[in-house]
């Protein structure tokens, strides 16, 4: 990982392509925003705010770590998102 700034927009970019997949969806099929479709959108968006926090934090001690850990949790939200969109 290059830097904290490339992680942020990594972040940004694989959630909203989330969301933007999960309006397609809607726009595609009903045409309008279920239940579940908004709660995909409002987790990705929960998940968002945490994870630039985590970025955002200023006292970590060994950053290579850490910073490793909020891209695994990255991966892992996104494909469990992905899992749900496509049970959608």
């Amino acid at each position: 990982m290059a830097n904290i700034r490339n992680l942020k927009k990594d972040i940004n970019y694989v959630l909203g392509d989330i969301i933007e997949a999960v309006y397609i969806w809607e726009m595609t099929t009903t045409g309008k925003p279920t239940e579940a479709s908004s709660a995909i959108i409002d987790e990705a968006i929960e998940k968002f705010d945490t994870l630039i926090e985590k970025v955002n934090a200023k006292n970590v001690e060994n950053k290579k770590a850490y910073f490793k850990g909020i891209y695994k949790e990255l991966e892992d939200t996104a494909s469990q998102l992905v899992d749900k969109i496509n049970a959608l």
